[in-house]
């Protein structure tokens, strides 16, 4: 089975080998290119083919929930991505498999979420405490429920986590 990546809302999917049915689910997708400055952004055509494909395999869709974000100097730049006529909507956040990131590309509006979960958390965790439930409970707690919440995609942000995003 070969996939090929396209913009959000599905992804190809050709079976090359298999001489069974094949049943075709199609999920989220994302696209991201790096386009120089004398370039041409090619997301549009993607957009095209993936529409096309779709309809002639009898799926939907979805433009409301298709977003676009630009990282960098191209910002307001680039000619409006489309979708059947539709304006895709650009977005400066946007949350991607749990980790969410911004177009200046810091962390903040991960960060900030996840560490509000984690001390409410942590409150729950000092209650329960002061109820006498034994210290393997608790550690067992803060393992299984806030520590993955904490650590979840650090290697993505931790590294590029910057000076004024530590310090706000």
């Amino acid at each position: 089975m070969v996939t090929h990546p396209c913009t959000n809302g599905a992804q190809f999917i050709e079976s090359t080998t298999l001489k069974l049915p094949t049943h075709k689910y199609v999920d989220d997708t994302t696209a991201s290119e790096t386009v120089a400055k004398t370039e041409t952004s090619q997301l549009q055509t993607v957009t095209d083919t993936l529409v096309s494909w779709s309809a002639a395999n009898h799926m939907n869709n979805n433009e409301k929930k298709t977003k676009e974000m630009i990282i960098g100097s191209l910002r307001g730049q680039q000619t409006p991505l489309l979708i059947s006529g539709q304006v895709v909507k650009q977005v400066s956040v946007f949350k991607l498999l749990g980790v969410t990131s911004n177009n200046p590309l810091r962390w903040s509006d991960h960060i900030e979420p996840i560490t509000s979960w984690a001390n409410k958390r942590l409150w729950f965790l000092k209650k329960v405490k002061r109820a006498g439930v034994s210290q393997k409970d608790l550690v067992h707690y803060y393992e299984a429920v806030i520590r993955p919440v904490l650590e979840y995609a650090s290697p993505v942000w931790h590294k590029s986590h910057s000076r004024p995003d530590k310090d706000s």
